[in-house]
C-alpha cells in the first residue's frame, strides 16, 4: 500500500469546495462512517485525488462525469497504478448516484463487507 503523505491542503480544500453534485450527494451517505467504515473525501493517494478514500481498508471511490468518458485511458492508467499499489477501486457514473443511489450504497457496504472479511482472514 503506498505511503500516506500529508495533504495538499490546499488543492484538497478546492476540490472539496468545488465537489460536483454527485460527490455532495454520495458524501451525504458516506460521512461520519454511516456504513461502518470512514471515509475522507478529496485525498492524495499518488499523483492523483481520490474522490473518496477509506484508509482502514485501502478503498478508493471514484465518481466519474463527463471527463471521465473523453478520455478513459486516464482512468485505466489511474486505477492499475492504484491496484500496483493495494488500493480497490469502485467506480460509478455520477448519474448512477441520482438515478440509482441505494443501488450504489448496497455496492459500496458489499465492498467494505467483504475487504472486511479479507482483513479478518489474514489475522
Amino acid at each position: 500500500m503506498p505511503e500516506w503523505k500529508p495533504r495538499d491542503t490546499i488543492r484538497a480544500r478546492t476540490l472539496r469546495r468545488e465537489a460536483t453534485p454527485a460527490e455532495r450527494a454520495l458524501w451525504a451517505y458516506l460521512a461520519r462512517g454511516q456504513i461502518g467504515a470512514k471515509f475522507s473525501r478529496q485525498m492524495p493517494v499518488g499523483p492523483w485525488f481520490a474522490d473518496f478514500l477509506c484508509r482502514e481498508l485501502a478503498l478508493v471511490i471514484e465518481l466519474d462525469g463527463h471527463s471521465h468518458a473523453v478520455a478513459p485511458e486516464r482512468d485505466v492508467v489511474r486505477d492499475s497504478w492504484m491496484a500496483a499499489h493495494g488500493l480497490t477501486v469502485l467506480r460509478f457514473a455520477n448519474a448512477d448516484v441520482f438515478a440509482n443511489a441505494e443501488g450504489v450504497m448496497a455496492t459500496i457496504r458489499a465492498e467494505v463487507e467483504r475487504l472486511r472479511g479479507l482483513a479478518v482472514g489474514r489475522k
